[in-house]
């Protein structure tokens, strides 16, 4: 099991960056140290952690060198609430838009979803263990019928006929005549014995997934609590109403469902039975106030003075609506008052037009560690369609793959590639890694297009092949804008 990312030193975090992302080590390492940071806060006194405020972060970089691409993998690697928004998204307060405190509303509501998936894998065991008992009877009752026996009619209980079918009946040998079948099971030993045999091979089926594909009936309990929008003076929320009766908790459907499907809908239920929502509310806030991370991206769009009118006008509006939140403040929220002051701020821009000069000042006394992204040479490109996990010729190999198709690219194609990349970046707009994708998918429109009815299930991409079909446009400039 990985351990939480405020557990691992920074060297571990930036090998696990390094996985992903070329490059960009200073980035990197101020990251790796924030959240370190973080965890030798966490290891002070109670008394003395509210002294410790944590260490904002600014990146300052083009398009395509890794700004967002760290947050991403951040959001993966932390256990830690963390959630990844623009600034272009806000609005000052008093404009039709999103006012910047629905950002902490959003990071609890990751929060809650963090703590909720941790307590049900706390008790999955358990939970398990009475699905599958309740998955049983279920199968039970329809892979087995019902065995017949003979049950006396109502009349019989009168005692003289009684009597009389004690003396005649045993000597004619017959029982009760004209005797009703009934679909009652037997009581007798060695058929409860039977059932239990049966049951277990039923539940070792069940278990081994052999049974998934039969379809069961289940009465779901739907837990139905409404919610409705309306405007606060925090800006749009949602209310719950825990209503109890039809349009709260308590309504039963029926639903035909696989067993596989009736594994996770029947879970589903039994979890909310053993977890107390008010704890894990609780808990949520706590997380989100204490180890809650914030990509703040686009920063440099509100940056710069307005004119008071158009549609920047509020830009400047909104630098004013983040000073508090980043400098620490009290936003209300549906699972009870968050306060900002111990919240990790990571912001980010490309700062081409305005610089990070031209913010206001006490936004910019709140970011004080600046790191600059380095532009990505060709080699930073080699290395990118090569090292990280994800490269993108590993990408388009496993999606072929599902075709049947064994995709392949020689050393010199990927030379070739990268280098077109960082020569159309030189000469048009240079967007970074990003226009290997565009290379990338130009170079394989044929066989992805055709892959379904191809022929040829060994395919093999040379330098040869990709300057027959790319460098034409690479070439033609007013091409390379449009297509690459």
């Amino acid at each position: 099991m990985s351990l939480p990312i405020e557990d691992l030193t920074p060297k571990q975090i930036v090998a696990l960056l390094d996985n992903y992302i070329v490059g960009q080590d200073a980035a990197k390492r101020a990251v790796a140290v924030a959240l370190r940071n973080r965890f030798r806060r966490q290891q002070l006194p109670p008394a003395e952690r509210d002294d410790i405020l944590p260490k904002n972060i600014l990146m300052i970089g083009p398009t395509g060198v890794g700004k967002t691409e760290i947050a991403r993998r951040l959001a993966q690697l932390a256990r830690a609430p963390f959630i990844k928004v623009e600034a272009t998204k806000f609005t000052e307060v008093g404009y039709v838009g999103r006012d910047v405190e629905s950002m902490i509303r959003d990071l609890v509501g990751v929060a809650v979803r963090l703590v909720e998936k941790e307590k049900t894998e706390q008790i999955r065991p358990l939970v398990e263990k009475q699905v599958y008992s309740r998955l049983l009877e279920l199968i039970d009752d329809e892979l087995t019928p019902r065995k017949k026996s003979k049950q006396r009619p109502a009349a019989f209980d009168n005692p003289i006929i009684k009597q009389a079918f004690e003396i005649f009946g045993q000597k004619m040998n017959d029982g009760y005549p004209d005797a009703e079948e009934t679909d009652e099971e037997p009581d007798v030993e060695e058929d409860e014995k039977a059932i239990k045999r049966r049951r277990s091979k039923l539940m070792k089926k069940l278990i081994a997934g052999e049974l998934d594909s039969h379809m069961v009936e289940v009465d779901v309990e739907e837990a139905q609590n409404p919610f409705i929008q309306v405007f606060s003076a925090q800006g749009m929320e949602e209310m719950g109403l825990d209503v109890p009766g039809p349009m709260g908790h308590g309504r039963k459907t029926t639903r035909k469902v696989t067993v596989f499907e009736a594994k996770e809908i029947l879970f589903a239920e039994e979890a909310r039975k053993h977890i107390d929502k008010a704890s894990i509310h609780s808990e949520a806030v706590t997380r989100t106030e204490q180890t809650g991370i914030i990509f703040l991206d686009e920063l440099d769009k509100v940056a710069g003075k307005t004119g008071g009118s158009g549609p920047d006008v509020s830009r400047e509006g909104v630098q004013r609506d983040l000073l508090p939140v980043i400098e620490g403040s009290t936003v209300a929220t549906k699972f009870g008052p968050v306060r900002t002051d111990h919240i990790l701020f990571i912001a980010a821009g490309a700062f081409h037009i305005a610089k990070p000069s031209d913010l206001i000042p006490e936004l910019q006394g709140r970011l004080p560690i600046r790191v600059e992204l380095e532009n990505l040479t060709e080699d930073d490109f080699k290395r990118i369609l090569r090292e990280p996990r994800n490269a993108l010729s590993k990408q388009y190999e496993k999606l072929l793959a599902t075709e049947g198709i064994e995709l392949s690219f020689t050393s010199d194609a990927l030379d070739e590639i990268a280098h077109m990349a960082a020569e159309v970046n030189a000469r048009t707009e240079n967007i970074g890694a990003r226009r290997l994708q565009t290379i990338m998918e130009k170079l394989l429109e044929e066989v992805l297009y055709e892959a379904p009815e191809i022929e040829t299930k060994i395919i093999e991409i040379d330098a040869k092949t990709v300057r027959e079909r790319i460098a034409e446009l690479v070439k033609d400039v007013d091409m390379s804008r449009y297509i690459l």
